[in-house]
């Protein structure tokens, strides 16, 4: 077997945004530079991540190095506080004392709550193509342990019997139980989450330009100080490493899902981590990426992995029917389909 398992995201930000921070950007550090710009460099939810916050105001006002210095530690205690709450193999997190709880139910942080309520709307949103309690069928195909395999037929039928959103129940109090036996993983929303909610502390705190990329998931606020937009990359998901082409954002979140993210090949045949738990096995359609573009971090993390299961004729409905979101799909014979003209491709 040839096992690969591919960490590159869909989405290409801190060469591609042009706000030029990439001579600024210390490995693992932080930098002031005159423009009164703040970037930071970290590793956290299994991906690296890169943060970037302004310190000019439309009032013609700046904020100082100090209070910027001051807003990006809350802003990295935010995300370490998340990914606490939220990690699936952390012993002492949220969701693990949800899956450990044999039906019992388990009362968790307002986050992790708020959190959960809102993937479930995102299922019935999806007819359940998301669902957060497939994560016992992608870690039986080995993308949560590094252990690749493709399971037996009777161990995939085994596990889809647990995998149903509309058996957990929220209750008062932040309470939450899910039947013995199921298990749950706010991976494919939560970084979107964290996204958006590093944009609210942003703002708390007097921030009116910023971007983030948590392992490719980008939000952006605001504009550069130049009044243009934010310019964001997207990868090519021929090879993972090139630029398909730029689009530009304001407000936003960009957030791709693509097969050549998460991968293993075994007898000539690849495998990707994006399940489809109506066949138990790696969704299969045309489509090697999807691209969402949302007001909000959640609905773009979540949809972009729903609409690549869905495959290319059901996302273009299902987007025609939500005009709230963009999208773009990419085919893997190098294919675009956009549901405005967003994307520029690379010459």
């Amino acid at each position: 077997m040839n096992r690969r398992i591919m960490t590159i995201t869909g989405i290409i930000v801190c060469l591609c945004m042009l706000v030029s921070c990439a001579a600024d950007h210390g490995q693992g550090g932080t930098t002031v530079p005159e423009d009164t710009k703040l970037t930071k460099e970290l590793f956290a939810m299994d991906t690296i991540m890169d943060l970037t916050i302004y310190g000019f105001r439309k009032d013609g006002k700046k904020i100082s190095e100090e209070e910027l210095g001051a807003v990006m530690n809350e802003a990295v205690q935010r995300i370490h506080q998340l990914e606490e709450l939220f990690s699936v193999t952390k012993k002492d997190s949220d969701v693990s004392k949800i899956n450990a709880a044999e039906g019992k139910p388990v009362t968790v942080s307002g986050e992790t709550y708020e959190l959960l309520g809102q993937c479930l709307q995102f299922a019935e949103m999806t007819e359940g193509l998301f669902d957060v309690s497939v994560y016992p069928l992608v870690r039986l195909w080995g993308f949560t342990t590094g252990e690749y395999r493709v399971p037996a037929e009777q161990e995939i039928r085994e596990v889809l019997g647990d995998i149903d959103y509309k058996k957990i129940r929220l209750a008062g109090g932040d309470q939450v139980q899910l039947p013995s036996g199921m298990q749950i993983d706010l991976g494919a929303a939560a970084k979107g989450y964290v996204s958006q909610k590093l944009m609210e502390l942003f703002r708390e705190r007097g921030i009116e330009s910023a971007v983030v990329s948590l392992g490719g998931n980008v939000q952006t606020m605001g504009k550069k100080q130049d009044g243009t937009r934010y310019r964001i990359g997207i990868v090519d998901p021929a090879d993972g490493t090139s630029l398909y082409g730029t689009l530009e954002a304001e407000d936003q979140a960009v957030i791709t899902s693509g097969i050549y993210q998460r991968y293993f090949e075994k007898d000539g045949k690849t495998y990707h981590h994006i399940m489809d738990k109506r066949t138990g096995k790696p969704a299969e359609n045309n489509l090697a990426s999807v691209t969402v573009i949302a007001k909000e971090g959640t609905m773009g993390d979540a949809l972009a992995t729903a609409l690549y299961v869905m495959g290319e004729e059901k996302a273009v409905q299902y987007q025609k029917s939500h005009p709230e979101i963009q999208v773009i799909l990419i085919r893997k014979d190098g294919s675009l389909w956009q549901s405005t003209e967003l994307l520029k491709k690379q010459e």
